[in-house]
């Protein structure tokens, strides 16, 4: 599948990734994690911390699928408003899984602090403002609900938002205590430390197919055979080599990277920035002072080849930021698309599957895929471990929309 084309900005950010040691794999592993981006190196991390032994495979080089890819921004607000959520599966586990989107963010900060990770991990706020008039009061609705449940947040008149931005919308919710991440460089430090921990990494092998024996797994590749206690697909949006994805979609996106802007200071605490409308326009800055923005997408699984194709998207983003940024001079440095995921009920896929003992899966479809990652890899180290953990109904895999 080729899920991203284009010339891509994280990679330039950092050197690429490999590993340190030429391993002789183990006889058997507790657990091979398939997939070395986001959702597996935090698994692996948590396993490895738990004292199991761990591969991770990958058919790519390490950490260059979906990552390199991913914007970096971290909210603990979701693309289902959380009083949709609440009509949708109820509010005691609708309210849950917020407080646990919230807590995934304020999890991330402490892995990054507690493994002196550096990833320019920056605390932000996030605007989300009404495209139209009728948004209004969703956003209003939205609010309110947010408070009632303790979830940190603010509503914004119109005088309110032209005080603290160049633009003017009619209302906007702002979120507290979401955030911003260079999503290459946390996985690859991610990767190092797993690897000094013991986790054995084998990139550019493929798994093809999964047999039972013996009560334990064993994994045929592109290469060696592999044997197992368990398998963890992390496998982003690619397919997984055993089980389907009943609810899901696999879109593409488009993003363009600007120049460095020399002053923001017109930007309200460089806030995250997205819409009420679907699909939605999202904006962010770097560290460096860029400005990343990202949607117009479509319905289709693959990432384009054509770069003009590619081209002609990311100068409809431009003018679309610069409609809310009139003052900064910016042009295209970087530009690609790229695809993502999405669940029918706007939940990540988390757990066992409910036909085939020992294999997990951790896919993070949605908007919020990096926080998904690290509440999942908290709710898999648990059940592996045989520890109870009442979070994990929320997102399990034999849901109405799950994998089969």
């Amino acid at each position: 599948m080729n899920i991203h084309n284009g010339s891509l900005y994280w990679p330039t950010t950092t050197a690429p990734f490999t590993p340190n040691t030429l391993y002789e794999k183990l006889d058997l592993y507790d657990a091979v994690i398939v997939g070395s981006g986001m959702s597996g190196s935090l698994t692996a991390l948590a396993l490895a911390e738990a004292g199991l032994s761990v591969a991770i495979l990958d058919k790519r080089a390490l950490g260059t699928g979906s990552t390199s890819a991913n914007t970096g921004l971290l909210q603990y607000s979701n693309d289902i408003m959380l009083h949709e959520l609440i009509e949708q599966i109820g509010e005691r586990e609708a309210v849950r899984f917020y407080q646990l989107c919230y807590e995934a963010v304020d999890d991330i900060e402490k892995t990054v602090n507690r493994l002196h990770i550096d990833a320019d991990f920056i605390r932000r706020p996030s605007i989300c403002y009404a495209s139209d008039e009728k948004d209004v009061e969703k956003i209003r609705t939205e609010y309110a609900t947010l408070q009632k449940y303790g979830l940190p947040c603010d509503y914004y008149e119109q005088k309110d938002i032209e005080e603290k931005f160049p633009f003017s919308r009619l209302g906007a919710l702002v979120t507290f205590n979401d955030a911003e991440v260079n999503p290459l460089k946390f996985v690859q430090a991610l990767l190092k430390k797993v690897e000094l921990m013991g986790v054995h990494l084998f990139p550019y092998v493929e798994v093809q197919d999964v047999f039972n024996e013996n009560e334990h797994l064993e994994l045929r590749t592109s290469g060696q055979s592999f044997h197992a206690k368990r398998i963890i697909y992390t496998t982003g949006y690619e397919t997984t080599p055993v089980g389907n994805r009943i609810g899901a979609d696999i879109n593409r996106s488009y993003v363009f990277v600007s120049n460095p802007i020399e002053n923001l200071s017109d930007w309200y605490k460089r806030a995250l920035i997205w819409e009420t409308k679907r699909p939605y326009l999202y904006i962010r800055s770097t560290s460096d002072g860029r400005i990343i923005a990202g949607g117009l997408d479509e319905d289709k699984p693959n990432a384009p080849l054509s770069d003009e194709l590619i081209m002609i998207h990311a100068k409809k983003l431009l003018k679309q930021t610069e409609n809310l940024f009139p003052n900064y001079r910016m042009k295209i440095d970087y530009a690609y698309a790229a695809s993502f995921g999405e669940s029918i009920d706007n939940l990540p896929f988390i757990g066992e599957h409910p036909t085939k003992r020992n294999h997990y899966y951790l896919l993070g479809y949605g908007g919020n895929g990096t926080v998904y990652s690290m509440l999942g890899s908290h709710i898999l180290r648990d059940l592996i471990i045989g520890e109870r953990n009442e979070d994990a109904e929320i997102v399990q895999l034999s849901r109405k929309y799950g994998i089969t």
